[in-house]
């Protein structure tokens, strides 16, 4: 991690600006990056890159490696000459711009995609083989892809005995040879087109954090071609456990996510390969990488498949220092990691934290309440921490100030010395957002990071999940209007008064 005191901006490509119907890869995102590096932001956080489930979550995905392609910027086809203007058109999205329209994004970006493939030479043809020799999770995610649009799109476990149990299906993969070219095509499209965005970013004394789910999804190339690796009856494909949460500050039923348990032991002795080329290419593509859900490397909840609540479970030791030695082994002791250490957890947590050195994260609205010092208030954050005024799970700011209890909204705002104007007023100069964003941004933590939506003062409606609600999630989206209406001089002011305005790489 780097050292000197910083501050960073929450903001997911799905929530850019672009006339796309989500955010792309394109001028938009240099223009926000632009913006926060202006104001002294060092740092620049999204969320998964991941192909997003039927629910729109990233963090629920058929691929832990690849990419969703509905962040590929039409504007970058056509200036590669894969596609004319005409096709970039048909991409433009005259619904609200407030809203990610992913079902719009992902129809008209897989059409543009299947013509642009079929105008490639043969120089980006070797330029894409060489990215597949250096990312060889591309081979079987191309074929999983391949034989899924063959199977009508069933879950793997329903597919044809052939293709169902991988090793069977890996011996006849040169009958998918060319439905598995498009997919690899696409994949490189998205990591060039990152690759720019991201050195443009660094360019500007911005680093990107990552965001790296702890589990994958069933319906998975990783679960697929690694079934030996997780708790799965490789004779029926029937999953026993699933992973969730038990009752907690967000769900009082639990979080019953319903993705397969690693098999732990099996990781293990096959030296955690997995884990450490996932990694590995995490780290390539951010500069620092967010594990979400960490305490399951101590311990983890463990839910009968059969279960309907998150409630009937229990713990299970994680894998601990066995796993993360050999992550320092390979990529040093300082490896660029942060531990989302949120949610019920106990010693074992702590102690693992404290034995692999990753920084945690403190989120100042579960420090707000009045009857207690919680670790999550700002005066007990301790240098080796991440400080957010909220994330991409939380409230904004405002809509929370506005659903608090009057104890809690009054303990808030003493604490965080408020003492101007109406506390429910929002917006670009909200004194109460104001007030509640300076106390993270005076702790000690290395590094405090706000969302785009509290930046703005933006209410509940602008929350970007709700955990445990499959519906309505993962729509925020901005206008380079909003971005451009922020208070630049005032986060300018704060990053400088509170000695967080460092560029990570030097401008």
């Amino acid at each position: 991690m780097h050292k000197k005191r910083g501050a960073g901006v929450l903001l997911h490509i799905s929530s850019m600006p672009s006339p796309y119907g989500v955010g792309v890869l394109g001028n938009d995102t240099k223009h926000f990056i632009d913006k926060i590096s202006d104001m002294g932001f060092g740092y620049w956080q999204v969320l998964p890159f991941n192909p997003t489930d039927s629910a729109n979550s990233p963090y629920c995905s058929e691929s832990a490696f690849a990419a969703s392609y509905i962040y590929i910027d039409p504007q970058g086809l056509m200036d590669m000459g894969l596609i004319g203007q005409d096709d970039v058109n048909d991409n433009i999205y005259d619904g609200s711009p407030y809203t990610a329209a992913y079902e719009f994004a992902l129809e008209k970006r897989l059409a543009t995609l299947k013509k642009a493939f079929l105008n490639i030479n043969d120089e980006l043809a070797t330029s894409i083989k060489e990215f597949e020799i250096n990312n060889p999770w591309l081979t079987d995610y191309a074929l999983y892809m391949a034989v899924k649009e063959q199977e009508n799109y069933k879950p793997w476990w329903e597919w044809s005995d052939e293709h169902s149990h991988y090793f069977e299906c890996v011996k006849s993969i040169y009958n998918y040879e060319e439905s598995a070219a498009f997919w690899k095509f696409v994949q490189f499209i998205f990591f060039k087109q990152w690759g720019e965005i991201k050195g443009y970013a660094n360019k500007k004394g911005v680093a990107v954090i990552g965001d790296m789910p702890i589990y994958v999804a069933m319906d998975s190339v990783d679960v697929w071609s690694n079934l030996p690796m997780f708790l799965i009856d490789e004779k029926t494909l029937k999953v026993e456990k699933v992973a969730g949460v038990p009752p907690d500050y967000f769900s009082e039923d639990g979080q019953l996510w319903g993705n397969p348990i690693y098999d732990w032991k099996a990781m293990k002795n096959d030296g955690y390969t997995w884990w450490l080329s996932r990694l590995e290419h995490n780290l390539k593509i951010f500069d620092t990488v967010r594990i979400d859900h960490f305490r399951a490397f101590a311990s983890y909840w463990e839910i009968p498949a059969d279960s309907k609540t998150a409630k009937v479970g229990e713990w299970k030791k994680g894998p601990g220092m066995d796993l993360f030695s050999k992550v320092f082994e390979k990529f040093g002791n300082d490896a660029p990691i942060i531990a989302e250490d949120l949610g019920v957890f106990g010693e074992d947590v702590v102690k693992l934290l404290d034995d692999t050195g990753f920084p945690g994260m403190k989120v100042i609205q579960f420090g707000f309440d009045p009857n207690s010092d919680s670790s999550h208030l700002p005066h007990n954050a301790g240098v080796n921490s991440i400080n957010y005024v909220g994330t991409h799970d939380n409230n904004t700011i405002l809509g929370w100030l506005w659903e608090a209890s009057e104890a809690e909204r009054a303990f808030a705002l003493d604490y965080c010395h408020f003492n101007g104007g109406n506390w429910g007023d929002g917006g670009y100069q909200s004194a109460s957002c104001r007030a509640i964003t300076q106390a993270v941004w005076q702790s000690a933590s290395s590094i405090a990071v706000i969302s785009l939506q509290d930046m703005c003062g933006f209410g509940s409606d602008a929350r970007m999940n709700i955990p445990g609600v499959p519906e309505k999630n993962w729509r925020f989206r901005t206008t380079t209007d909003t971005i451009d209406s922020i208070d630049a001089e005032y986060f300018k002011h704060i990053n400088s008064l509170y000695r967080r305005m460092y560029p990570v790489f030097e401008k």
